[in-house]
């Protein structure tokens, strides 16, 4: 299977209408397209236009109510729970960011736990929200139970991305990462290039390693034991257990302080039930924000500027390749996977939209994938 560009306003434009077809308001629509295609233009095209299929499904089933109004159940100056209601996960992620921007602004932090919610996209975007209001912004959500704790064979744990970015120039810190070795999007993509998995991302129902993307992905899905290794792969010698330990620390911001679901419970029947957390921190409350943002600038380049290892010509510092797909996208296009194209199709004639008016005469091919996109 191979790849097509899209310009960011087709697929902008696309976007838009496919949320407001399934009822949603158009700045409902808006928001979530951002959050959608902010993944692809970053090169996370585990998370971009690959998902559609995934929030097509879920409103289809009503794990997703397209007509769902967050609730704050708890708050305080500084904090605040929210009861998505089954909502939207972008919707509910971007009103709690919002939230825990406003009370950094007035208190200096702000911190706001969400339960009841469903698939948010990337957490680094709500990360980036407090970034750009000058704030630092960290986000972390929990998801279906993905990851096999070490020494386990059955998936306990979600994805459960940590997000933070910082202001500084020339382009802000941004760090986002699941605490698993991949994403199961990333096992989406293999299936549908029909590509074994690499050595040291999954295992299959008794703990053992395994390269079948349809296998392990089924075995996801049936619980029957499974899943993603935790970043440090399956062994305590190569730092399993830190990545497990990163794993919990996000349940216990999304989850466990929400009084929300945990991953081993998320997306089951027609209950979503994923939690997230989000955080914003004004640097005024350590000093002058300024010379903070000046002194993370500096240290950054100076990582930029270290000597490079034998056969390197560059250190990243992260956000900045980020920062370079994105300019290369807005150039030349976001590439879609064909099979991505051909959900893409469907959803088209799901709701009686017409393919051509987005995407001209292109066809995509038959999809070889021997595993449905399902979750």
């Amino acid at each position: 299977m191979g790849y097509v560009n899209w310009s960011y306003e087709v697929l902008k434009k696309f976007c838009n209408d496919v949320f407001t077809s399934f009822g949603f308001s158009a700045d409902e629509a808006q928001i979530i397209t951002d959050v959608l295609l902010l993944s692809d233009l970053y090169g996370i095209e585990s998370h971009g236009m690959q998902r559609m299929v995934r929030y097509h499904k879920g409103i289809e089933k009503g794990m997703i109510d397209v007509h769902a109004k967050l609730e704050i159940v708890f708050e305080t100056p500084v904090s605040a729970v929210i009861d998505g209601h089954d909502g939207m996960g972008q919707l509910i992620g971007h009103k709690s960011m919002e939230i825990a921007i406003e009370k950094a602004k007035k208190s200096g932090i702000g911190i706001v736990t969400a339960r009841n919610s469903n698939h948010y996209g990337i957490a680094g975007y709500y990360a980036k929200m407090a970034c750009d209001a000058g704030l630092i912004g960290f986000s972390c959500t929990n998801s279906e139970a993905i990851m096999v704790p070490t020494f386990g064979r059955l998936a306990m744990l979600g994805s459960n991305p940590i997000a933070c970015s910082m202001p500084a120039e020339p382009y802000p810190f941004f760090f986002d990462a699941s605490t698993t070795v991949v994403t199961r999007g990333k096992l989406e993509i293999y299936n549908k290039l029909g590509k074994p998995l690499p050595e040291g991302w999954a295992l299959d129902k008794d703990g053992h390693p395994s390269s079948d993307a349809p296998d392990v992905l089924k075995n996801i899905i049936s619980k029957n034991g499974g899943g993603i290794m935790p970043l440090g792969g399956s062994t305590e010698a190569l730092g399993s257990h830190k990545g497990y330990g990163y794993g919990m620390l996000c349940e216990i911001f999304s989850s466990i302080l929400s009084l929300g679901m945990t991953s081993n419970y998320c997306m089951q029947g027609t209950k979503g039930g994923i939690c997230h957390g989000f955080a914003a921190i004004n640097p005024a409350i350590f000093g002058d924000p300024v010379k903070i943002k000046e002194h993370m600038s500096r240290y950054l380049q100076e990582l930029r500027d270290a000597p490079k290892a034998e056969g390197q010509d560059q250190i990243y510092t992260h956000g900045e390749k980020e920062i370079a797909a994105m300019a290369v996208r807005m150039d030349t296009g976001i590439p879609v996977n064909d099979n991505t194209m051909l959900e893409v199709l469907d959803l088209c004639e799901f709701l009686k939209m017409d393919f051509s008016k987005y995407f001209g005469d292109y066809s995509p091919e038959k999809s070889n994938s021997i595993f449905e996109n399902n979750y």
